[in-house]
């Protein structure tokens, strides 16, 4: 699955039952719950890394990426709108751009 699918799979299941999809029922959590479980997903990549246990890792980081887009689903922010900012992003240094946030 490409990370566009799985936008588009996070996309359509905003309109579901949450009694039929786990990111239906996190999203009708409200975008608050759906940060916490990033967060939650995020630090436990963070662990994996400092471990270095690959595999581990691998998998922690696809329920990252999965909880990120569900969180900015959450808050009407698609892919696109980050794959755009991402572009904007790429035509200048990162040095430059870090430093121009102020």
């Amino acid at each position: 699955m490409s990370i566009q699918d799985l936008a588009a799979t996070i996309e359509a299941r905003k309109s579901a039952d949450p009694g039929s999809s786990w990111t239906a029922k996190l999203l009708a959590k409200g975008p608050e719950k759906c940060a916490e479980k990033f967060g939650e997903e995020a630090i436990e990549a963070i662990v994996e890394a400092v471990k270095g246990d690959r595999a581990a890792l691998t998998s922690e980081a696809a329920d990252a990426l999965y909880h990120l887009l569900v969180m900015c689903a959450a808050r009407d922010v698609s892919l696109a709108d980050i794959e755009a900012e991402l572009t904007h992003r790429s035509a200048q240094s990162g040095l430059t751009e870090k430093a121009s946030r102020g």
